[in-house]
Order: structure tokens, then C-alpha cells, then sequence
């Protein structure tokens, strides 16, 4: 599977980087791998539970229509549920306006051997906060170091962090409006603030490419998936997933009674 992870920095370009799959993967390929994922996710997160010594932090980001919400479905439809939490980061309340802005995140932080999953998240305050100048750039300017010292935190306490941005197309999130608007089941997700944020593409993408490149770290590693197809999305940030499990290698504890003599009639 195709994706892009930065191992130098400064060196994210996201306008070289094609939204599209690679034309030798084709859409059965993609499912059939996003199977058999399914089902090794499912044991290795067992793995994990048991051994309740780490957890992990899915991050996602994208353009509006980029495929978040499909994206949490898919990855969270492998798992066990009772190890999952799921939570999506809107406009801030009173409450979170009052205090440092990654005061909200914290909170909903995976404990010890379960996922967390944000939609959307922390990286909010240095994009829609930057491209609308809700604050002076002196203040957002601070915060990529603000923000990798927190995920720099969570991962010296045992999460591993990952962070996915969902790249679609300029024409494709045309399609994919379109759609919303067309289709009486969809139109719900319609918001004409959609139309606004279409506006500033250009300024949206800078954000997002500072934000990558200065948020790129060993221990919470940035990955721009193509996701022009979302056949392909949903395989790719399987994949990227299931490497992350297995490179943890969770063991589980030995029992702490060992009753088998016991139980022999």
C-alpha cells in the first residue's frame, strides 16, 4: 500500500503529492487486504488489552468531505468496542476557551491498552485558528512546539501516536459536496460554511503543510494518505495501523495462579 510518511524535515510538499491510489492496486485488492487487516487488528488489540501497558492515539485531519467520518468507521469496525473511544473536536466551548487550548484534548487521551480516536483535534487551533486569524500569529505560532511537547508527554507514558492527513482533491471535494447536496440522506452533512472554507483552499493548504512538517516526529509521525478513493483510504490507514500494533509487541502478563493442578479430578 501507498502512503507518505516525512523522515526529513521541512521537506512535505503537498501539492507533489497525488490524491490518487497508485494504478496498480486495484479496488478488490484494497478490500480483500482491508479483511484479513480486519481480522489480525482485532487480535493484536486483544494483545494489547491484556498487556495494559500502552494505548494508542489515532489523529485525522482533512478537508471538508476528506472522508474523517468513513475513515473512524472503517478502522473502528475492526476493533472491540469496549477498547475504543471515539471523539470528534468542534468549535470550543466557554469552558475550553477559558483555559490553554490543549486542555480539551487531554482529557479524552487513550488510557493503558485502548485506542482513542480524534476526529479532527488538537491541530485545529494551528489551522482553522491561523487561516482565520481567530488569534494573533504570535500566539498561534507557539503552539506547534506546545503541541509536540504534548504528544512528546503522551508517548513518554506509553502511547503511540499516529497521525493521518486525508488528501483529497480540490475537484473531488467538489464531487463529494455535490453528492451531499443531491442525496436527501446525505444533505444533513451539507453546511454553506462548507462553501466559505472551499474559498481559502490555497491558505489551508499552507496550514496544513506547516503544521506537518513542524509537527513531524519519531514519536508521533505524521502519514498523508491518498484519498481520492476511499477503498483505498480505508486500506492504507489499516495497514498503517496494523504495522503500528505489531512494531509495539505486546505481551501479555503470565498468570498469576496457575490452577490446572487444581481443576484435574
Amino acid at each position: 500500500m501507498h502512503f507518505h510518511r516525512f523522515d526529513e524535515p521541512g521537506k512535505v510538499k503537498l501539492d507533489k503529492i497525488s490524491e490518487e491510489p497508485p494504478p496498480n492496486v486495484t479496488k478488490q485488492e484494497a478490500r480483500d487486504r482491508l479483511e484479513k487487516i480486519g481480522e489480525e487488528l482485532f487480535e493484536l488489540q486483544g494483545w494489547m488489552w491484556g498487556a495494559h501497558t500502552h494505548s494508542v492515539l489515532l489523529v485525522l485531519q482533512g478537508r471538508d468531505a476528506a472522508g474523517k467520518d468513513g475513515a473512524v468507521k472503517h478502522m473502528s469496525g475492526a476493533l472491540n468496542p469496549r477498547g475504543v473511544a471515539v471523539t470528534s473536536f468542534g468549535v470550543p466551548t466557554q469552558e475550553e476557551r477559558e483555559h490553554d487550548f490543549l486542555w480539551r484534548v487531554h482529557k479524552p487521551a487513550p488510557r493503558a491498552g485502548r485506542f482513542a480516536i480524534f476526529n479532527r483535534s488538537h491541530y485545529e487551533d494551528v489551522l482553522v485558528v491561523r487561516v482565520h486569524e481567530l488569534v494573533p500569529k504570535s500566539q498561534w505560532s507557539k503552539r506547534y512546539d506546545q503541541i509536540n511537547a504534548f504528544e512528546h508527554e503522551l508517548a513518554d507514558n506509553g502511547t503511540r501516536i499516529v497521525k493521518f492527513f486525508l488528501h483529497i482533491s480540490k475537484a473531488e471535494q467538489k464531487k463529494r459536496i455535490l453528492e451531499r447536496l443531491e442525496d436527501p440522506r446525505k444533505r444533513w452533512k451539507f453546511s454553506p460554511s462548507d462553501l466559505e472554507e472551499r474559498k481559502r483552499w490555497d491558505d489551508y493548504m499552507a496550514a496544513y503543510q506547516e503544521a506537518i512538517r513542524r509537527c513531524n516526529t519519531p514519536w508521533a509521525p505524521w502519514f498523508v494518505i491518498p484519498a481520492n478513493r476511499n477503498w483505498y483510504r480505508n486500506a492504507v490507514v489499516s495497514q498503517i495501523v496494523l504495522e503500528t500494533l505489531e512494531d509495539m509487541k505486546p505481551k501479555l502478563p503470565a498468570p498469576k495462579l496457575d490452577v490446572r493442578e487444581d481443576m484435574i479430578d
